[in-house]
């Protein structure tokens, strides 16, 4: 249901495309319709200047997904989908996990026709600037383009804590030996989507819910013979609020890999 003054939803209407506004024009893309799905917890601080960075992309819209924030992230998108076009919010009763934030998107952009889909984080690390590369490299061909941290070595990660870069770039390394992705950053959450892998890849059969899921995704797609590409990307460590690492997350990613690889095997 619709908020009558604003593009809230609660469940699923259809809603007309709307383009976003600025004052720097961009030459009109092939994509009529791209949708930007930004999961949120506790990332109201962030959210201004998110929305400040966004390029002027004709089509583009937004899909907040708030997981009851007690911080009042979702009161602060409702304000702002009053005001603003193209923006929407799907509010859920608590805090499910990243994977089922963005399977909830990606029905949500199948449903409403979107050409282009894109995974980013609320946290300012993935910078709104590179929206427009994503969308050259689809125009040139590719069907999945992942944002990436390490093309070149690891100097366009800014202030990351050692632990945590290390953790990074092993898991890189560990999903790239199970899978054979051909990818230099198979846990990247900054990329995009071409409509027909999503409406390819069985979204009720993803089982993983933290950063694994960015490798189940990427694995799926590949597996089914669409193009992966990579562009480089300037990773920044958040500003505002707490990482959703946790010790569950890593645990995860450690025996969703091999159980990829097997499943594949078996036919499954």
């Amino acid at each position: 249901m619709r908020n009558a003054k604003s593009n809230v939803f609660q469940e699923k209407p259809m809603t007309p495309a709307i383009s976003s506004h600025s004052a720097f024009p961009v030459p009109r893309s092939p994509f009529q319709r791209v949708l930007l799905i930004v999961p949120t917890y506790n990332e109201r601080d962030n959210l201004s200047e998110l929305v400040k960075r966004l390029p002027a992309i004709d089509g583009l819209e937004l899909l907040f997904i708030d997981d009851h924030s007690p911080d009042g992230t979702a009161d602060w998108i409702r304000n702002l989908a009053q005001s603003r076009p193209g923006v929407h919010l799907l509010e859920r009763p608590a805090k499910l996990g990243l994977g089922t934030a963005y399977i909830a998107g990606f029905k949500w952009a199948l449903e409403r026709n979107f050409d282009l889909v894109f995974e980013m984080d609320a946290d300012l690390s993935h910078d709104p600037a590179e929206i427009q590369n994503f969308i050259h490299k689809i125009e040139e061909g590719a069907d999945l383009v992942i944002g990436s941290r390490y093309l070149g070595g690891i100097s366009r990660v800014v202030n990351w804590p050692l632990n945590r870069l290390a953790l990074s770039r092993f898991g890189g390394m560990y999903a790239r030996f199970w899978t054979g992705l051909p990818i230099t950053d198979p846990t990247s959450g900054y990329k995009c989507f071409h409509r027909k892998v999503i409406e390819a890849v069985r979204l009720d059969a993803i089982r993983s819910n933290g950063y694994a899921f960015q490798i189940e995704m990427d694995y799926y797609a590949w597996r089914k013979g669409f193009r992966l590409a990579e562009i480089p990307i300037i990773f920044t460590e958040r500003r505002e609020g707490s990482s959703k690492m946790n010790r569950h997350i890593v645990f995860e990613a450690v025996w969703m890999v091999p159980w990829l690889r097997l499943k594949w095997f078996l036919g499954m």
